[in-house]
């Protein structure tokens, strides 16, 4: 079995979590669409936060 190391668990979570912030740009927030997209957004961000990453910049949606 081969293990993600944590930097690499990281930056996966931080490329999934900038590719649907681009999702969430192109949809309407009033969409099932956005909504389901936006579950991901928050448990990649409580994720990302706890690993103790800065998303000033790295957020764009910022909710």
């Amino acid at each position: 079995m081969n293990d993600m190391s944590d930097k690499e668990l990281l930056q996966k979570n931080i490329e999934e979590f900038s590719r649907l912030q681009s999702y969430m740009v192109l949809v309407d927030k009033d969409s099932d669409a956005y909504k389901a997209i936006k579950v991901r957004y928050i448990e990649l961000k409580v994720i990302l936060t706890a690993s103790g990453v800065n998303l000033t910049d790295l957020d764009i949606i910022k909710e």
